[in-house]
């Protein structure tokens, strides 16, 4: 039996989810579907421009592992410039690096590295000290995800459930 898939960590959820050759319809384009952590991948090692053992670390995977999302994720860029298809971003296995939080009582927010949230320690605001605190998930993050990243439909990833701690 396989192993569980390893959670990768996230520093960066895209803005933009989807681009297109323009001039051209989206019903007579074909598409390629990139993970957000390949996304991630890309981002440290292409624009932030650290080694791959760097990139690795920062998203808490192995070193191969971290090559294999940059192949991936690289093969599927070439293939759609070369052959004019549009990129939608979404799916992957990933956990974000950190968490944004909202007050419930004067609606202050605010991030907690992921390293420092704790189940047995939910947030409180730093403000009032209130507990009625709930997670605040990045704009067009839905919760829910495609796990593989094929197809369409789903939101941006397969995230941990609970409450966000």
């Amino acid at each position: 039996m396989p192993r569980p898939m390893k959670w990768r960590r996230v520093a960066y959820m895209p803005q933009f989810t989807y681009f297109k050759p323009a001039g051209i319809p989206l019903r007579e384009l074909n598409e390629v579907v990139i993970s957000v952590d390949e996304i991630e991948a890309i981002r440290l090692k292409d624009v932030e421009g650290l080694e791959q053992g760097q990139g690795a670390e920062k998203m808490n995977v192995s070193r191969p592992t971290f090559q294999r999302m940059l192949a991936s994720a690289r093969e599927k860029i070439a293939d759609a410039l070369i052959n004019g298809k549009a990129i939608r971003i979404e799916g992957g296995n990933f956990d974000m690096a950190q968490r944004r939080f909202r007050c419930g009582r004067d609606g202050v927010e605010w991030d907690v590295p992921f390293e420092e949230i704790s189940p047995d320690r939910p947030p409180v605001c730093p403000e009032c000290n209130s507990s009625q605190v709930q997670p605040v998930f990045p704009l067009g993050f839905h919760g829910r995800g495609v796990g593989n990243g094929h197809g369409r439909g789903g939101g941006l990833g397969r995230h941990r459930g609970g409450r966000g701690w």
